[in-house]
């Protein structure tokens, strides 16, 4: 993955939303340093397609000033570890140690480590060019080839010593297993390149920032010395152990503290993978809390990026009495345009809407950036038709990528964060060339919803993930009615069971969307920018796990399937994904039990035998793409009843692969309304909790067809006044 543009004009905010009295701070970048001109708008339709209701924009008064400053500021990717060492000038001897495992070999280089002064301009580095090892001099060009490489995918011990004459290498690989050792030296560097070195960076070199960085492990580096008057020849001088890292601490942790000096410690930057398989991993311990030294290695890699670290360009104070909303700051420098969303939360003192939209951030931050490789052709085409938003990740990969995406090793990328452009969460962002659609996902996907509220005058407030998983229940108990998203997929253990807590106290909860509640997510409260999926195993996966890598670094818990984690989808929402095919719809029919008398409400207005939702701007039907079905052996609720199942669909559709025991054998009691299907649920619990569930991805995009009169957009009205008027 390499960068190959940079918008004229792009930014973030921090954090996602904020209640009125809050403060959002922008960080923008502007190419030359153009000063940008900013409003804000309430997003009420993203989707760009000349066919659907267009777009959708209101301007709102906050308070903006009429121009503002800015400067171009750039994202620096690549993990690192990096702290203060002893000072090295008074010693005549010094030798670093550490474990190694390259998972790339490249032509560029890669730092293993380096010994240098703060800003990297003096010092030594030892890199891995191809498989082999150079020395580096900073502040020069020069890198002096020692002729002992490193293998790929293989643990190695490496020990590198200076003295007053000369430097060697020592490369042990599996030197616990008894294998093969090479030991070098020369001339050409001594210990009087580290006479201002007061610093050790692993990974990179740092540089105000990392550079030059490394894919791979490393464990147990430590730093000697031998003081002035011996000599790296004098076998009989002992070296003195001045610094020693243990990665096989607390994974949680952004620092690793030295264990010869309490206080000094090394930073992790841009968050490097931890709970990671070291060199003496045996295979019988899968959780790094319990076995810490089977996990004491640290796995960094060259596209890794936690926090671009920018400025604050533009801070927002959120007026009060601003309504709860899905918002943007649009902004403009001439060269370039970008609109930032942000949401507006109730705040303590704000009159609660009996509606609360549940948006779905954390499956947001997933797809992040993901370069799905399908940018040319077609579909950039169709983005410059419609003027939809112009920047794609396969073309922009400078703010690094999702948890759909691998590193340059091939590892899977299991981190993502918000502190950064992210580029697939911008109003007409389009994700596929649909022909029989527009191609819209996640955001822009979300305002079909939110514009057919706002159509049908439902009042609504707004609340996100990261706001549910802070206050748990109290975030949604004010509502009578929940709303999710089109495909919230990614949630954690306080999110899940808040729902849950809310639909058992009375609440009604509207699922509209498929594939939702499946990936379980690791959080940490110190982190809240970061999310983390380990993807166990079982599941629709575009990359796995390593075995005995299943433990989550943010939080410390089993991560994978919801379904292996005793919380299925079915136990939340009543459905649980089951089938998945290409970006298309198909349509609905009723079931027998529909017809009666508590459950026909929901179709009233539109005739018995109508297909339901063979139309709509995703796929061109309400029920695709990804799909889900009641289970009740997965926990669907006794009171809740099948009263849709959707039909017709293509052959690039199959069922999920924790669905089967064999291929073909469906794993657990067989359904009524089973095989490649979506299910429409209803019901309503003994403590007056109500569910409503639609089982597929595509039925939002059907609400808007025929100017929002149609069999979709009446089923959802029916439901939502039902349960409106019960409350």
């Amino acid at each position: 993955m390499s960068v190959q543009k940079i918008p004229g004009l792009v930014g973030y905010v921090a954090p996602l939303s904020a209640a009125p009295g809050g403060t959002l701070e922008f960080k923008i970048s502007s190419q030359g340093d153009r000063p940008v001109a900013a409003r804000a708008l309430r997003l009420i339709c993203c989707d760009p397609n000349p066919a659907g209701p267009g777009i959708k924009i209101q301007e709102v008064d906050f308070g903006l000033a009429e121009r503002y400053s800015a400067s171009e500021q750039r994202a620096y990717l690549g993990s690192c570890a990096f702290g203060s060492i002893p000072v090295l000038r008074d010693r005549a001897a010094v030798k670093v140690e550490l474990m190694v495992m390259p998972t790339l070999h490249s032509h560029l280089a890669q730092t293993v480590f380096s010994l240098q002064n703060a800003d990297g301009t003096a010092g030594v580095a030892m890199i891995i060019r191809d498989s082999m090892l150079f020395l580096q001099q900073l502040g020069t060009d020069h890198a002096f080839g020692v002729g002992v490489g490193l293998a790929k995918d293989r643990w190695s011990r490496l020990e590198v010593a200076f003295d007053p004459d000369s430097f060697s290498v020592i490369v042990s690989r599996d030197a616990h297993r008894g294998g093969d050792t090479k030991s070098v030296s020369f001339s050409h560097v001594t210990s009087r390149a580290l006479a201002v070195a007061d610093h050790i960076c692993l990974a990179a070199q740092w540089r105000g920032h990392p550079a030059q960085t490394f894919n791979g492990s490393l464990e147990s580096p430590s730093l000697s010395a031998r003081p002035r008057g011996s000599a790296l020849s004098d076998q009989m001088a002992a070296w003195e152990m001045i610094a020693s890292w243990y990665f096989g601490g607390d994974a949680r942790e952004v620092w690793v503290g030295d264990e010869k000096e309490k206080g000094r410690r090394l930073s992790l930057i841009n968050m490097p993978n931890r709970a990671v398989r070291s060199s003496a991993w045996s295979g019988r311990n899968l959780d790094w809390k319990l076995a810490p030294h089977e996990y004491a290695a640290i796995s960094f890699h060259s596209d890794d990026l936690s926090d671009c670290g920018w400025e604050t360009t533009i801070q927002i104070d959120v007026p009060e009495g601003m309504r709860s909303g899905v918002y943007g700051l649009e902004i403009d420098n001439g060269v370039g345009k970008d609109t930032i969303p942000f949401y507006v939360v109730p705040g303590e003192t704000t009159e609660r809407q009996r509606i609360v939209f549940l948006a779905p951030t954390f499956t947001y931050m997933a797809y992040a950036n993901f370069a799905r490789g399908n940018f040319a052709g077609e579909l950039s085409e169709r983005v410059a038709a419609w003027n939809a938003y112009p920047h794609n990740p396969d073309v922009v990969g400078a703010y690094g990528y999702s948890t759909y995406s691998r590193h340059p090793d091939g590892t899977g990328i299991s981190l993502s964060s918000r502190l950064r452009p992210i580029l697939t969460m911008r109003p007409q962002y389009l994700v596929y060339f649909d022909p029989d659609g527009s191609g819209v996902r996640h955001f822009p996907a979300d305002s079909h919803l939110t514009d057919w509220l706002e159509e049908k005058g439902f009042a609504f407030d707004v609340i996100t993930d990261e706001d549910l998983d802070r206050d748990g229940l109290a975030a949604l108990s004010p509502y009578d009615v929940v709303l999710t998203g089109t495909h919230p997929e990614y949630h954690t253990r306080r999110t899940v069971e808040a729902l849950i807590a809310y639909r058992e106290a009375g609440g009604d909860l509207m699922y509209l969307g498929g594939n939702g509640f499946y990936w379980k997510i690791g959080r940490n409260d110190d982190m809240p920018h970061l999310i983390e999926v380990r993807r166990a195993e079982s599941g629709m996966r575009v990359w796995a796990s390593q075995p005995g890598e299943y433990y989550h670094q943010l939080d410390g818990e089993h991560g994978g399937l919801w379904r292996r984690n005793g919380i299925p989808p079915q136990k939340v929402a009543g459905v649980g994904f089951t089938a998945e095919g290409g970006f298309e719809g198909s349509y609905y029919v009723r079931t027998a039990a529909s017809y009666r008398e508590h459950l026909a409400f929901l179709f009233e207005g539109m005739p018995s035998d109508e297909r339901i939702g063979n139309f709509g701007l995703s796929g061109g039907g309400a029920a695709g793409f990804e799909i889900d079905q009641a289970a009740t052996d997965l926990g669907t609720p006794e009171f809740a009843t099948v009263v849709a199942f959707s039909e017709g669909h293509g052959p690039s559709f199959h069922t999920t692969f924790e669905e089967l025991l064999l291929p073909g054998v469906i794993d657990g009691t067989p359904r009524e309304h089973g095989g490649i299907s979506a299910n429409i649920v209803y019901g309503k619990s003994e403590t007056g909790g109500g569910l409503f569930a639609v089982g597929s991805i595509t039925f939002c995009g059907s609400l808007s067809h025929n100017n929002y009169d149609n069999n979709v957009s009446l089923l959802l009205e029916n439901c939502l006044r039902r349960f409106l008027g019960d409350d």
